[in-house]
C-alpha cells in the first residue's frame, strides 16, 4: 500500500524541488512512497491523506505546534535533516522516511 509523504515550506517551492527529487528516487529504487509539497499554509487541511508530513529545515521553529496538529491525525512528522534537504538528496530523503515509517 502506497504511503503518502506530504513535505512543507514556506510558500511550497522548495519543498517542492525535493519532493521532486524523491520522487525520482523512489521510481529509481522501486520503492511505493509518494511524495508531495505544498505550503505550510495547507498543511492542516491535506493532513487527513497523510501519512509522514515532513517540515523543511527553515521551518523547524515551527515544528511543536506543527506536531500537535499532525498527532491529532495519526501522521508521522519530522523535520527533515538540514543535510538531506540542501543537498536535495532524494535517496537519503528516502531512507528517512523509511525510518520515520518503522518507529
Amino acid at each position: 500500500m502506497t504511503k503518502n509523504v506530504l513535505l512543507t515550506c514556506g510558500a511550497g517551492a522548495s519543498s517542492g524541488f525535493m519532493a521532486a527529487a524523491a520522487r525520482k528516487a523512489t521510481k529509481k529504487l522501486g520503492i511505493d512512497l509518494n511524495f508531495t509539497a505544498k505550503s505550510e499554509s495547507e498543511v492542516e487541511d491535506l493532513l487527513p491523506e497523510v501519512d509522514v508530513l515532513l517540515v523543511a529545515p527553515h521551518l523547524k521553529y515551527m515544528l511543536a505546534d506543527i506536531q500537535e496538529i499532525a498527532e491529532k491525525n495519526n501522521v508521522i512528522c519530522d523535520a527533515i535533516p538540514q543535510r538531506i534537504y540542501g543537498m536535495l538528496d532524494g535517496k537519503a530523503l528516502v531512507t528517512f522516511v523509511e525510518k520515520e515509517l518503522g518507529k
